[in-house]
């Protein structure tokens, strides 16, 4: 059974970057059909969900307009994890941060279970 765990300090501090891995178990995130697209999405307090961006299994990066000037995706196939660093946090990144992974950009089959982040000094 495919796994998606998020982990990463629940904390930080504005202007310091996030970094958040997500460890992928039950299946392979280079040649499973739904592991196309390494996900990161959020939900922010009293919003809707937000995609902060994806890694293809060709190695390339898709990021928000709104976030990609501060977005790095990345991933370790031998460790079966991806990671999402987010760089200059300020109180508007607060949110429940999820890994998800799917056969197309913006299709998830998967989900972890999220992870509060909070931003505060």
């Amino acid at each position: 059974q495919v796994q998606l765990q998020e982990s990463g300090p629940g904390l930080v501090k504005p202007s310091q970057t996030l970094s958040l891995t997500c460890f992928v178990s039950g299946g392979s995130i280079t040649t499973d059909y739904d592991s196309h697209y390494l996900t990161w999405i959020r939900l922010p307090p009293g919003k809707g969900l937000e995609w902060i961006g994806s890694i293809a299994t060709s190695g390339s990066s898709y990021y928000s307009p709104f976030l990609e000037s501060r977005t790095s995706i990345s991933r370790d196939t031998s460790k079966s994890q991806f990671t999402l660093h987010l760089s200059s946090v300020a109180p508007q990144d607060t949110a429940v941060y999820y890994c998800a992974r799917g056969p197309r950009l913006h299709e998830y089959h998967y989900w972890g279970q999220g992870t509060q982040v909070t931003v505060s000094s």
